[in-house]
């Protein structure tokens, strides 16, 4: 595989291989590490991706298994999960500080899930993965996927209505 071939098949995914990093490590630099990292190994093994029925997914789960090998070393014992993409402009100030608000708390709550959850979210919601992919990503059934996605939601959402119905917790 050429250079400018394999660029054409990895570069698509290259955001959304950050973001996960991202979502799974403590910082910009961390997930940027993790990309790099990825990106080093795909290009190492080129020959090989043909053989791959989806080089994205393939990427994504090598991804996940970095992040969390990283997140089980010694030298991370003090990372923890920052997720920040959210911005919104020509928004009078006072909105965008409850919607601040607002996504900061879900991002908080999604923080507080089980890892299998917080991923699957990442995946499915945000990254906008079908459940087929995520299934083998994460090396699961589809039906696994679902459910978990709705626990996860379902937690969620039982959550931001406490805290709506009762203020701050």
């Amino acid at each position: 595989m050429k250079q400018s071939e394999f660029l054409k098949t990895v570069m698509p995914f290259k955001d959304k291989v950050f973001r996960v990093a991202k979502r799974l490590l403590v910082s910009t630099e961390e997930a940027e590490d993790a990309t790099q990292e990825l990106y080093f190994k795909l290009w190492k093994n080129k020959s090989k991706l043909k053989d791959y029925k989806s080089i994205e997914a393939f990427a994504m789960t090598m991804t996940k298994n970095y992040c969390f090998d990283r997140l089980k070393s010694k030298q991370a014992s003090n990372l923890k999960l920052i997720h920040s993409n959210y911005k919104e402009k020509d928004t009078p100030l006072d909105r965008r500080m409850e919607l601040n608000d607002s996504v900061s708390l879900v991002h908080k709550l999604i923080e507080n899930l089980p890892e299998q959850q917080k991923l699957i979210i990442q995946l499915r919601d945000i990254e906008e993965y079908e459940y087929d992919e995520i299934a083998k990503m994460l090396n699961l059934q589809p039906t696994a996927i679902r459910v978990s996605l709705s626990r996860a939601r379902k937690t969620i959402r039982e959550q931001l209505t406490k805290q709506h119905n009762y203020g701050i917790s």
